[in-house]
């Protein structure tokens, strides 16, 4: 007769039973158990471990490619919206300019003055805000010079009179004040810087 797959002859019998049938008595199984089991265990543990590892790591990743997601359309969201109410202000730019004139000549009365202060109180409360005053020292980041003189009355290039205001909404120049420009001439004291004190 050939050997069994389990090479003995004859069949293994294995008694697994927790109570010993001759003595009565609980047998102690976890030993002979045991230590086969346990490198299965610890083996399956580390395998589930790095596993585990593996996931947290990718969740991590994926919550904070979320998080710099939510952030940057935030950020665009916010932007295009800056953009289209720039955009809307500075068409009213216009409209703006023949209000100033209006008020300047006297024909700004009764209803069409009620309706100009409305329309500016509802672009001011956009954010849009005019600047560009006479005397002001002449900046060509927020200046457009279109005249230009000399003065003995100025230590600076200045701003001697606005040809049109310019506007602003927060810190984005809409369009810049239009101005006529003097400088010192030869003739003028010079500046120092005791003056500022």
């Amino acid at each position: 007769m050939p050997p069994r797959e389990n090479g003995h002859d004859e069949p293994v019998i294995r008694d697994n039973r927790k109570i010993d049938p001759e003595t009565g008595q609980v047998r102690d199984t976890t030993a002979t158990q045991e230590a086969p089991h346990s490198e299965a265990v610890e083996a399956q543990d580390g395998e589930l471990a790095a596993q585990l590892a593996e996931r947290t790591s990718d969740l991590q990743r994926l919550q904070a490619e979320y998080t710099n997601y939510r952030r940057r359309v935030e950020r665009d969201r916010v932007a295009v919206r800056e953009q289209a109410v720039a955009g809307a202000l500075t068409e009213l730019l216009p409209v703006l300019d023949d209000i100033g004139r209006a008020r300047d000549h006297g024909e700004l009365t009764g209803g069409f003055a009620k309706v100009a202060e409305s329309l500016e109180a509802a672009v001011t409360k956009l954010g849009l805000s005019p600047f560009g005053q006479k005397g002001d020292l002449f900046d060509p980041m927020v200046h457009e010079a279109l005249m230009h003189s000399y003065s003995p009355e100025v230590t600076e290039p200045t701003a001697v009179e606005v040809l049109q205001p310019g506007y602003r909404m927060g810190d984005r120049v809409l369009r810049p004040a239009r101005v006529a420009v003097a400088e010192p001439g030869e003739d003028a004291p010079p500046a120092s810087d005791d003056d500022d004190n």
